[in-house]
């Protein structure tokens, strides 16, 4: 092999990356795209025909790595934080003067302010300048190794330039996606029947967590870097200097980020793009507020949770007016009617809204809503679309509460005066049939796999399903009339049916779906009773004596268990072969033994479920809300308020891996 190759496969990677910063970083893209695609193509060749020359940072390892076998936990080397939230100028001033007390009212300061990204936080991490990790913030101090999937965003270098790069240093951004490509994904799945993301933070957080990088490669992610984390020596003083020196490395910074001399200009600057956000190519929720010198920084640290030094600026939730086309019912599980509007599609805080929710008829009523009017939603944290009120009457009849079930047609009925919601109490209505069915199968309860809503949905209109103990009546030519159903995935639901019968007592309990009945409240039944027979006979009295039952579920449970309906399909399952009684459990003694201890956050090895009946094996308590008593807080991905609350109450954080390791 000459000198000759290597040197030509060294001057097309260079040539590549240089196109890749103007076209990723300065947006002034020098070659049309079939040029760039005929480097990529060339130099692929050329690897392919001299593996020995492909090193882990050369542009076409950003090309598809297959299939990923799944996530791996890791550990920040620096905590990354969550900033709090202001949602006023007055809560701004207010902010600012803590700052200023907290480094002295003499002391003179400046901050940097940056456009807060609607999209995933990300951690890089270069070691000697290569990028070797690229990992998601998780729960600030664990996230998910998605190095193949950051590795396909063309905005982040994989390898940074070797003039003055620290030995190790983690740069933080935002990978987020541009409106435009959002639009065309959602129309391209549109197209092809797949359901729609939300938003472009959605559909950036589905892709990286896809496990084919190759599709996350046509997802057309990008990236802006705005945050230090870990580092050795890096040459710096302030924030500024650091996204100076990013732009010299080649890492995308946003360029409307700005430097500002007092908390006027940063005013000034909230104000500015508060107004101007519907003018940018991506989605932005409000304006990131640092001192600009790092040592002030540091005096000022952190609280439990957030750094004193930065805040959020939040931007107003997004409203929207439109118009009432219908007001719609649907039953739920329980036969709960609920209503919802039905309106003229409006674009609210970049998404399409079609449908709100009115929660109840009282809320009908406050809001004297009718068909015709023009309203005023919301989408309350930016999220959840709903009516705030109405801006102009036009309709021309008072809303009246329906008197009949949409599904079934029976009479609906507020069984106390006091209660807010309606219900149908027909225990044959079909629409309170899927849901039961849905939530009978689910993973927390019977775990049948396959058993999803479409397939429900089919059988229940077949009439082939009038009951639960109908599943277990199911036989292959019957899911053989089912859409896209052939041998071997009717025997593979039917092998997951057979499986289900096997389930312990408080899945079964839970499963059926009893009012108020929770899967602590099913588990602790299970425990009390020990086999379904005995918790039919249970009266008031019995149950009032269990501290974890209070007088609302107990009255709930016997209700339920008088029923005739009840009798027969508890009898029904029991000829069907399901399991009745109460499991022995063999206790192991480990480091969970004694502890209390709390789930938050998304688990991958378990389900919730799954986990707290392992530690309860294990002779612990697995509670649902964090306390003084609380010892042990399992924490998965996405976390919310126990996480912030175990922090301050100084209880022990653990993740996924180290829970099992304790289970050892």
């Amino acid at each position: 092999m000459s000198i000759q190759i290597k040197n030509k496969i060294n001057q097309i990677r260079k040539k590549i990356r240089e196109h890749d910063y103007s076209y990723y970083v300065l947006s002034q893209p020098r070659v049309s795209d079939k040029e760039y695609d005929d480097l990529m193509l060339e130099l692929k060749l050329l690897e392919d025909k001299y593996p020995q020359l492909r090193t882990d940072d050369s542009p076409t390892q950003r090309l598809s790595l297959g299939i990923s076998p799944g996530f791996e936990t890791v550990r920040h080397r620096a905590g990354m934080f969550s900033l709090d939230n202001t949602y006023s100028i007055d809560e701004l001033l207010s902010w600012d003067e803590r700052v200023r007390k907290g480094l002295g009212v003499d002391c003179n300061y400046e901050y940097v302010v940056e456009l807060k990204i609607d999209g995933v936080s990300a951690n890089l991490t270069y070691l000697k300048g290569k990028l070797v990790l690229g990992s998601t913030r998780g729960d600030g101090r664990m996230g998910e190794d998605v190095t193949p999937n950051i590795k396909t965003i063309r905005a982040i270098p994989l390898a940074l330039p070797n003039v003055s790069i620290p030995g190790l240093i983690e740069i933080r951004g935002e990978v987020y996606m541009d409106k435009a490509d959002f639009s065309l994904l959602n129309q391209e799945r549109l197209d092809s029947g797949e359901s729609l993301f939300a938003n472009p933070r959605n559909a950036t957080s589905g892709s990286l967590k896809l496990l084919d990088s190759g599709i996350v490669a046509k997802r057309h992610l990008n990236f802006f870097a705005h945050s230090l984390g870990a580092s050795q020596n890096l040459p710096v003083k302030t924030q500024w200097e650091f996204l100076g020196l990013l732009k010299d490395w080649g890492v995308r910074v946003d360029t409307h980020s700005t430097l500002c001399r007092n908390i006027d200009e940063v005013i000034d600057y909230c104000r500015k793009w508060q107004e101007k956000r519907d003018e940018l190519s991506y989605e932005i929720d409000g304006v990131v507020v640092k001192l600009n010198n790092l040592l002030q920084q540091k005096k000022l640290g952190f609280t439990a949770k957030s750094p004193r030094w930065a805040v959020a600026y939040k931007f107003a939730a997004r409203q929207a007016t439109t118009e009432v086309l219908a007001i719609k019912v649907h039953v739920g599980r329980t036969g709960v009617i609920t209503p919802t509007a039905e309106l003229k599609p409006v674009e609210c805080s970049g998404v399409i809204i079609s449908n709100a929710t009115l929660h109840n008829f009282d809320e009908i009523e406050r809001l004297g809503i009718r068909v015709g009017d023009r309203v005023l939603i919301e989408r309350a944290g930016d999220v959840i679309p709903k009516v705030v009120k109405v801006v102009e009457q036009k309709g021309k009849k008072p809303y009246n509460i329906p008197v009949k079930c949409p599904a079934c047609g029976e009479k609906i009925v507020k069984e106390k005066e006091e209660d807010v919601a309606y219900r149908c109490i027909n225990s044959d209505c079909p629409a309170q049939l899927e849901r039961a069915l849905l939530h009978f199968s689910s993973r927390d309860a019977l775990d049948i796999e396959g058993m999803g809503e479409a397939v429900i949905n089919q059988l229940v209109s077949l009439k082939l399903l009038k009951s639960l103990a109908d599943v277990y009546k199911l036989k292959p030519d019957d899911l053989l009339k089912l859409e896209l159903f052939k041998e071997k995935k009717a025997n593979n639901l039917l092998s997951s049916i057979e499986k289900s019968k096997q389930q312990p007592l408080e899945r079964l309990v839970f499963a059926l779906g009893i009012r108020h009945v929770g899967q602590k409240a099913a588990y602790t039944l299970a425990g009390e009773f020990s086999d379904m027979q005995k918790l039919m006979r249970a009266k008031l009295e019995d149950l009032d004596r269990i501290p974890e039952i209070g007088e609302v579920m107990a009255r709930s449970i016997v209700d339920y268990f008088n029923l005739n309906q009840t009798k027969r399909l508890i009898q029904d399952l029991l000829d069907a072969g399901v399991n009745m009684r109460k499991q022995a459990v063999n206790f192991r003694i480990n480091k969970l033994s004694g502890k209390t201890v709390v789930f938050t956050g998304e688990l991958v090895g378990f389900s919730r479920a799954e986990a707290e009946e392992l530690v309860r094996q294990s002779k612990g308590a697995a509670s649902s809300s964090v306390s003084s008593k609380t010892d042990i807080l399992v924490a998965g991905g996405n976390t919310g308020t126990k996480f912030n609350k175990a922090r301050q109450l100084g209880v022990k954080i653990i993740s996924e891996d180290e829970f099992k390791e304790m289970l050892k």
